[in-house]
């Protein structure tokens, strides 16, 4: 602990790479994630206070608190703006993480280059560029630059000194994994860098009330590279996923101090960078083939957006001993249950048969509503029969082969039927619940063998 006028030393420590737990010995399994081979030493350097500098505040009761209220920073990206709860919020620290090539370096650029033509100046540190790199990319973007100002910058002390003496309205960190504190010996990317460097961007941003965005590397499950402690320090945490050979990426927030982290914004990568989407429903089924066998279409939620996509399956003989299942889009856990259910409980004969389930346009579907349009398409591969264009199917599976309610049904239903479909098979626990006013015409099932006696009279 810190004492008046003395200095606190802390001796060589091991910490986990992957969670972040440290220990004053090397350990070849950490007792937290149960990783192997995950510790690396570091060290601290010696930190000198004195508690006549330490200044402390009173308890206050919030009853008596006023807080007034500090209007947003809109970016001009609607997309991205939904995300952010409306705008940037003054001070915060919002961490962007994403696979590389994904466009996150693309789409803070744009953001920067909107910023500055509004007239407020941004500063961009390029850590992994230069600067001339940084010019060309926005001149391939059609970006004009005026207002934005860059600097090839991995010191961190550095840049806020830069900070400083420019006072910008936003600050742009790319990648927080190349900036380094002096205030630590270890390299770049390290954990303690991480640490220091976060925390250092993080005071200087409190302490101003200027907006820091810093770009995040993943690892190979997706993961923010670092410890956990990165995300737990930050104020704003977004992901941009999308598969790097599909044209359409999702920006989804997964921490928000100042907002909701149910929007979710839809870009579609151009020669000219990342453009929003304003209506994804509409893109993602757009090419759906009339009478297309073994293709159903869902009502799914992204946040608290709705948006329809194709669910496509394939049954195909085997020439494996064992049959495959292939998930693209899809958790494969789900592909599983619905295959087994069909196999067990319906008596459909996929036992030798290899099945590829996959959403079309490289989204990602986790939720179990779209149970039953796989298992549609499923099965009208299998009889190489198309379903209603006009239906749309919606509900999970259980292990029994009923179907159980899903939420939000009024609003699915709502841009379903805006897009021209008439018909919805859903579960019959979900009209027991709530009672949707909408046009569309309402199919109830209690399970999985009524809604395919249904659909394929």
């Amino acid at each position: 602990m810190t004492i008046a006028g003395k200095t606190r030393r802390v001796a060589t420590a091991f910490a986990c790479t992957e969670c972040g737990h440290e220990t004053s010995k090397w350990l070849g399994r950490c007792p937290g994630c149960e990783a192997w081979n995950s510790f690396v030493e570091h060290r601290e350097p010696s930190v000198r206070t004195s508690l006549a500098t330490t200044t402390s505040s009173s308890p206050v009761e919030i009853s008596q608190l006023t807080v007034e209220h500090e209007p947003r920073m809109p970016v001009g990206i609607g997309e991205m703006d939904r995300v952010l709860g409306g705008g940037i919020v003054a001070g915060s620290l919002v961490l962007l993480g994403g696979d590389p090539g994904i466009g996150k370096s693309t789409l803070l650029l744009q953001a920067a280059a909107l910023l500055g033509d509004s007239g407020r100046s941004v500063l961009y540190v390029a850590g992994e560029e230069s600067a001339s790199q940084v010019k060309l990319r926005a001149a391939r973007l059609g970006l004009s630059g005026s207002g934005l100002f860059v600097t090839a910058e991995t010191c961190v002390e550095s840049a806020l000194s830069q900070c400083e003496a420019l006072r910008p309205s936003l600050v742009v960190i790319d990648s927080i994994q190349t900036v380094h504190s002096e205030t630590a010996e270890q390299a770049p990317g390290s954990i303690a860098q991480l640490r220091q460097a976060t925390m250092a961007l993080m005071r200087w941003a409190k302490s101003t009330g200027v907006p820091v965005f810093i770009v995040g590397h993943v690892t190979k499950d997706g993961e923010i590279a670092g410890p956990r402690l990165l995300e737990h320090i930050v104020d704003v945490v977004l992901y941009l996923e999308g598969e790097r050979f599909s044209s359409y990426r999702l920006l989804r927030g997964v921490k928000n101090r100042f907002g909701s982290v149910n929007e979710v914004g839809v870009f579609e990568m151009a020669g000219d960078g990342l453009r929003g989407v304003e209506n994804p429903s509409e893109a993602f089924i757009a090419e759906r083939a009339a009478g297309a066998v073994g293709s159903a279409v869902v009502p799914t939620l992204e946040g608290s957006r709705p948006v329809l996509v194709e669910v496509q399956a394939l049954t195909s003989p085997t020439v494996t001993p064992a049959p495959r299942r292939t998930a693209n889009g899809l958790d494969m856990s789900r592909l599983l249950l619905v295959t087994a259910v069909l196999s067990r409980r319906l008596s459909v004969p996929l036992a030798g048969l290899d099945v590829i389930g996959s959403v079309v346009g490289g989204l990602r579907i986790a939720e179990p509503a779209a149970d039953l349009a796989l298992a549609l398409a499923i099965v009208s591969s299998h009889k190489d029969k198309p379903l209603p264009g006009d239906l749309v199917a919606l509900g999970e599976v259980g292990l029994s082969g009923e179907l159980r309610s899903v939420s939000h049904l009024e609003r699915r239903l709502i841009e379903a039927e805006r897009l021209g479909f008439r018909r919805c098979v859903l579960p019959e626990a979900t009209l027991h619940r709530q009672r949707p006013r909408t046009g569309i015409e309402l199919v109830a099932v209690a399970g999985l063998r009524d809604a395919i006696r249904e659909v394929f009279q």
